[in-house]
């Protein structure tokens, strides 16, 4: 693990399901290779995997076949649209819910391969805050939050934040509004969030933007495509492309903490922790 350019590692959460986090993980995954970036798509729904579904992918092998010693992660690496490389989780797969510390190690030292082969690793984290969706949230430089227009939504993703700030002193998020059908309203639920964590926590939230509700992309998902190869002049897919481009924007992590064996090493000391 010798490679010294930094890598950029986004972490996609929102606390709760429903909100259109994978989806907005593989649409912005789309964009930012459209935009000649080399990125990866790892699904960290280590239970419930579903980012090669949403794709109509056909995975022969997943992360559980790294784990057992059988293939290097290279192996089980599916090719997406645009030149997109996705890591596909395992589905179903209910021990992968409960990881150990080794076979956790096992999994994250795998990731030393991709090293030299990668701009952006785009992490697509479960629903909730289980041990393993902080773990990856943690080891991440940029946490992307995903919210939508409903209360609980607004409630968990304040959940996830606060437990990242209190008991892991992470202290800056970006938020995007999903699915809204005004600006002005992606802009109220951003406020909302921002309010209540302003008055109890010690972050720092970033609006970075709303993706409009738009039928495509149920049809896109119905059809098992992408959003942005399906409607690409759809206003959905137009908002995450102007998403890519201000996430392509952001500062890369400086060095030697830029790396990403820095991310392979945090993870790997969060999981021992567990």
């Amino acid at each position: 693990m010798s490679q010294m350019r930094p890598v950029q590692v986004i972490a996609v959460s929102g606390g709760k399901g429903g909100v259109g986090k994978s989806n907005i993980s593989v649409n912005l995954s789309i964009a930012l290779a459209e935009l000649r970036r080399r990125v990866v798509l790892l699904d960290a729904d280590l239970g419930l995997a579903n980012v090669d579904v949403l794709l109509g992918l056909k995975t022969r092998h997943t992360l559980s076949d790294v784990l057992e010693g059988q293939l290097s992660l290279m192996d089980v690496l599916v090719d997406g649209p645009a030149g997109l490389k996705i890591v596909p989780a395992a589905s179903g797969v209910q021990r992968m819910t409960m990881l150990g510390p080794r076979e956790h190690a096992g999994l994250i030292n795998a990731f030393s391969e991709l090293s030299d082969q990668v701009d952006i690793l785009v992490v697509d984290t479960a629903a909730g805050i289980s041990d393993t969706v902080v773990s990856f949230v943690r080891a991440a430089h940029e946490v992307l939050v995903v919210v939508c227009d409903e209360p609980s939504s607004i409630t968990d993703a304040y959940a996830l934040i606060k437990v990242l700030n209190r008991d892991h002193d992470l202290q800056r998020f970006r938020v995007v509004a999903n699915m809204t059908r005004t600006p002005r309203e992606g802009q109220s639920m951003f406020n909302k969030l921002n309010s209540v964590c302003e008055r109890f926590l010690d972050v720092t939230l970033q609006y970075v933007g709303h993706i409009p509700f738009d039928e495509s992309v149920r049809k896109a998902v119905q059809k098992q495509k992408s959003l942005l190869e399906f409607a690409p002049h759809a206003k959905a897919a137009q908002a995450i492309r102007e998403l890519a481009k201000e996430v392509d924007k952001w500062p890369l992590p400086s060095a030697p903490t830029g790396r990403l064996e820095f991310f392979v090493e945090r993870l790997l000391q969060v999981a021992n922790q567990r």
